[in-house]
């Protein structure tokens, strides 16, 4: 079966090696060297000042993010399940907030937001998602986050890029946080989150002592020791220490390089057999489709051609397939599901099969 969900990803046959050897104690020098390069290889990813790792799925690192950067009033965007999960979060903790929401296909508005801000001298935290995954859309988050800088400074801007980080270079200069995921562009097992900070997002949890658990402070403080608070989710780590090493040795810029053009491509093709991009502005990260025939062609997909893609939830179930763009995907896997969606179409008798989509996409990888 090939995995083309966007998370998780499949996890790539060395990675897997390097997680099934001997387990490690956790409170070792063996596995503290394994940590720091880690640790070392995560802050140069995040092109930040530091960086945090947490036993937990990025809803973790997410509400950690709320709890610690948070003080008077969050603004959250919602324009999707995640961006809903931000403003869930500040509610259940009874954190004072507001939401501003959009179409899931639709990106959130410099202007409103800016608007709010100056509206609002309340707000001292924006969340935002880089990548809103349940649709595939893009937010203009570096721009959200100079124009609320020029504003207010002390605001913080907390940015999920849990299906943003190693698939595109994010510009992190006016980002006090960002949130990343192991399961997705990572490639590897759910159970592990990230946040990268800049020193401004550091002088604030330092100054205040929140949660325990998710408690940032005595997390940075251990994590500066190359160790972890609490147990470490060690097989984890020395996962990411590999994947990072692979991508490091690829090269950020050419990483980011090819995984745009394979997404561009991607989009090119499924245009080119007639089908609709549903985004109005598209994440690199996955290529996502409006379809009234989405169950069908993702069932045709999954029980003929051994690929299995993602649907939509809520109300575009049914409605919408995601094929994932992220991580180390080949292109023969994306040829592969491209003739695979053809066939199922001329299954659905909506047009017959002819090749054009993965000529499309070879002729775009060129």
């Amino acid at each position: 079966m090939i995995l083309l969900t966007p998370g998780p990803t499949p996890v790539l046959e060395d990675v897997r090696e390097a997680m099934a050897t001997p387990s490690l104690h956790h409170r070792t020098p063996e596995f503290e060297l394994i940590f720091k390069s880690a640790r070392e290889k995560l802050i140069n990813l995040f092109n930040m000042d530091d960086a945090l790792m947490l036993a937990s799925t990025g809803t973790g690192a997410m509400e950690a993010t709320v709890l610690s950067l948070c003080k008077s009033k969050a603004l959250s965007i919602n324009a999707g399940k995640f961006g809903e999960r931000f403003g869930k979060i500040a509610k259940a903790h009874g954190v004072n907030s507001v939401e501003l929401k959009y179409d899931w296909n639709t990106p959130a508005l410099v202007e409103d937001i800016v608007k709010i801000i100056k509206e609002d001298k309340a707000i001292d935290a924006l969340y935002i998602q880089v990548c809103e995954s349940s649709g595939g859309l893009r937010h203009p988050v570096e721009k959200i986050a100079k124009e609320v800088k020029k504003i207010r400074a002390n605001v913080m801007i907390i940015a999920d890029g849990i299906t943003a980080v190693g698939v595109e270079n994010i510009d992190t200069i006016n980002i006090d946080a960002m949130i990343t995921g192991s399961q997705k562009a990572l490639m590897l097992p759910p159970g592990l989150s990230m946040i990268g900070l800049n020193k401004d997002a550091i002088t604030k949890i330092e100054s205040r002592d929140i949660g325990y658990y998710f408690n940032l402070k005595s997390e940075l403080k251990k994590q500066r020791e190359n160790t972890t608070a609490y147990t470490a989710a060690t097989t984890l780590i020395i996962g990411l220490e590999k994947v990072l090493e692979k991508i490091e040795a690829v090269g950020y810029n050419k990483f980011y390089a090819l995984t745009k053009q394979r997404a561009e491509a991607t989009l090119k093709a499924l245009e080119s057999i007639g089908l609709d991009i549903y985004p109005i502005s598209p994440a690199i990260a996955m290529s996502t489709v409006y379809t009234e025939h989405a169950n069908q062609i993702r069932k045709i997909l999954k029980e003929k051609y051994s690929v299995n893609i993602a649907g939509g939830q809520d109300h575009l179930s049914g409605k919408i397939f995601r094929i994932n763009n992220m991580g180390f995907v080949q292109n023969y896997e994306i040829s592969w599901v491209l003739n695979a969606i053809e066939l199922a179409l001329e299954e659905l008798k909506i047009r017959e099969f002819d090749g054009k989509a993965n000529r499309v996409f070879l002729q775009g990888m060129k």
